[in-house]
């Protein structure tokens, strides 16, 4: 059986059976925890806030963040986009920044310039 993320994902997850062999070995490999030790367990709510923001769920931050844009591109030009699969828009980008890369030198000149 599968469960699926809000952004898309799936992550499967073990049928009975193999949830019982999974528990089995947890038993078998010397991990439990004595009643001392489980006292010593925090709730999340309960740990310090500096603590509970290292530990958010979600993507790591980044160095460079983008901007974020809304743009009108042909149908024909997105879809040949995701047709490429996930990370398409970053494909789109990639290509952009070639782009301005190639035309720095003519930054600020008119095209029929000589």
């Amino acid at each position: 059986m599968y469960l699926t993320t809000k952004s898309g994902r799936k992550i499967e997850l073990p049928s009975d059976q193999e949830d019982a062999v999974i528990t089995q070995q947890a038993i078998e490999d010397g991990t439990l925890h004595t009643d001392e030790e489980l006292k010593q367990f925090k709730l999340f709510s309960e740990l310090p806030q500096p603590h509970q923001k290292k530990l958010t769920a979600g993507r790591p931050m980044v160095e460079v963040k983008k901007d974020r844009i809304t743009i009108r591109l042909s149908p024909e030009v997105t879809g040949f986009f995701r047709a490429t699969g996930k990370g398409w828009q970053t494909r789109i980008d990639e290509i952009l920044q070639d782009y301005v890369e190639s035309h720095k030198n003519h930054r600020g000149e008119s095209k029929g310039a000589e």
